[in-house]
């Protein structure tokens, strides 16, 4: 499962109805008509970038765009072990 390394971010499971939840009356009552609940899975928004590591080897890493925004405002300083390649 695609996940990012930074904040662990994976992917969401719910459910969704795609019509009608419900109809006024009826002979077993409002609900009788209901639209069945499907599963739904809504992934993460995840990108792969290149970062520095602090001993100044350059990885590949997967992480979430809410991470990659946060870094890019903090001056490419992901955490205390990772450093965007892009800002140096």
């Amino acid at each position: 499962m695609k996940k990012c390394e930074i904040t662990n971010k994976t992917a969401n499971f719910g459910k969704t109805r795609r019509h009608r939840r419900g109809s006024a009356g009826g002979v077993s009552g409002p609900w009788s008509k209901k639209a069945t609940a499907k599963p739904k899975k809504q992934e993460a928004n995840l990108r792969k970038v290149k970062v520095i590591t602090n001993s100044g080897s350059v990885k590949r890493i997967t992480i979430s765009m809410k991470a990659y925004k946060k870094a890019r405002k903090n001056n490419g300083k992901l955490n205390a072990e990772y450093t965007l390649f892009s800002s140096i």
